[in-house]
């Protein structure tokens, strides 16, 4: 992926999350996590969830999902 052709704006970016990769549906600098609500850059995103459609700030965060997932009914 291309950050610099990507990235037009300052607002939260839209992604398709794939296995080793990641579609821009919208344009953007960042996305949010969906365990911890912080802004994660594009160019330092590095956890996410195929599955779930869900970026990770970090591997704890993203672990913290894995277990609630687990534990679900």
């Amino acid at each position: 992926m291309n950050i610099k052709t990507t990235l037009p704006d300052a607002g939260e970016a839209k992604l398709r999350y794939l296995d080793a990769d990641f579609e821009v549906l919208r344009p953007g600098r960042f996305v949010v996590c969906s365990v911890t609500g912080r802004r994660i850059a594009l160019e330092d995103l590095r956890y996410w969830s195929v599955d779930l459609q869900e970026a990770f700030f970090d591997a704890q965060s993203a672990f913290t999902r894995w277990k609630q997932v687990q534990d679900a009914p």
